[in-house]
Parts: structure tokens; sequence; C-alpha cells
């Protein structure tokens, strides 16, 4: 594997260096088996899902949530996307 330093990629044009960190997220993202979630992770979603069964209807969904960021930033509404 090619090595690449710090002063090498601080000097790449910024479009570059997101390209970069983008090439890498994606080779992590191929496998995902390969990356271990830490304990605490796991114990906030278990947290976090046993708040949501204790009160589904005192959640928003996350296209309203997201909608919400935006409007609030000063961004159109986003209508009709769930993701």
């Amino acid at each position: 594997m090619k090595k690449i330093s710090v002063a090498n990629i601080a000097g790449m044009p910024i479009d570059q260096r997101i390209q970069l960190v983008e090439d890498i997220w994606d080779a992590i993202a191929a496998m995902p088996e390969a990356v271990s979630v830490p304990k605490w992770h796991k114990e906030e979603l278990e947290k976090r899902l046993d708040a949501y069964h204790a009160d589904p209807e005192g959640r928003s969904p996350w296209h309203e949530i997201k909608n919400r960021c935006h409007v609030s930033t000063g961004n159109q509404e986003i209508k009709g996307r769930e993701d």
C-alpha cells in the first residue's frame, strides 16, 4: 500500500481531500463486519429504543426532524422525502 503523509494531504486541493475522505469512508463501509461497535454505543441505542417503546407518539420521525433543522437554518422545507 502506498503511504501518504499529512503534509501531502495538507498540500492537496480541498476537493481532492474531500474525495480522499469519501474514498476512505467507502472502503470502511464496504466491510462493516470489520468495524467493532463500542459497548457504550450499544447501550445508548438500547436506552433510546427503550425510550421510544415507552412513548412512541412522543417522538418525531426523521423526515420531520430534518425539516425542522432545514427551516430553522433558513433552508427550504423538504417535501416528500423520508431519508
